[in-house]
């Protein structure tokens, strides 16, 4: 199968495991450094699984976006809510119209490359958090993508009507080791096991039936 696509990867466990599924047919993997506070614990991440398969990898810094954006993620992790994975727990967590910009920069990219598709792992879970997550916005940006392109540059979202238990359930099946993703929003060298991705984290991996490994500072209290 020809390698025609792009993937936006961050080291959390859906774009990890997008990357296994797909991975013979990503011909390039970006990650964007947006100032976030996981940022650099994701990144590692990142790069481990790419060299590990053996797909080129880059990182695109973006420090405007924590210069001029205003989101929890882009502040301290004193500024990350602790609870449920949420609507409205989460809503200071959105980092405004971050997939847009992301998917513009991979597609460009793409046409670049001679590429065909941006490969993104967003999901059902994210849809009442994150307005770019969302069904509607992925087709939208898709057309925008394919109208403003030569190549009609399309996004492939595979996972969007999904849970996380679900695409935790694929990398079961790929057999891939989450210890070696990373998910928390405080961006601390342990998971905090507090704050919503990491309490959505130990749901997608309970319901998977898959042994968590992940090294929290806290016990699960489900457990």
């Amino acid at each position: 199968m020809a390698k025609d696509a792009v993937i936006i990867t961050s080291g959390g466990m859906d774009s990890t495991t997008l990357l296994y599924e797909y991975k013979d047919e990503i011909a390039l993997a970006i990650t964007f450094d947006y100032g976030s506070t996981q940022n650099g614990r994701e990144r590692v991440c990142a790069v481990t699984h790419c060299q590990r398969l053996g797909i080129k990898h880059i990182i695109i810094p973006l420090e405007f976006m924590h210069r001029y954006f205003k989101s929890a993620l882009l502040e301290t992790a004193d500024d990350i809510p602790e609870g449920n994975y949420d609507d409205e727990n989460m809503k200071s967590t959105v980092v405004p119209f971050r997939n847009g910009i992301m998917l513009a920069i991979a597609c460009g990219i793409a046409e670049s490359n001679g590429l065909k598709r941006v490969m993104i792992a967003n999901h059902a879970g994210d849809h009442a958090i994150y307005p770019d997550c969302r069904p509607g916005f992925i087709q939208a940006m898709s057309q925008a993508m394919q109208n403003g392109t030569y190549e009609g540059i399309k996004i492939f979202a595979p996972y969007t009507g999904i849970s996380k238990a679900d695409i935790a359930r694929h990398g079961k099946r790929l057999g891939i080791d989450y210890s070696e993703t990373y998910s928390c929003y405080k961006g601390r060298e342990k998971h905090c096991g507090k704050c919503g991705t990491c309490r959505e984290r130990r749901e997608a991996l309970r319901e998977a039936g898959i042994v968590d490994t992940t090294e929290y500072e806290c016990d699960d209290p489900q457990s």
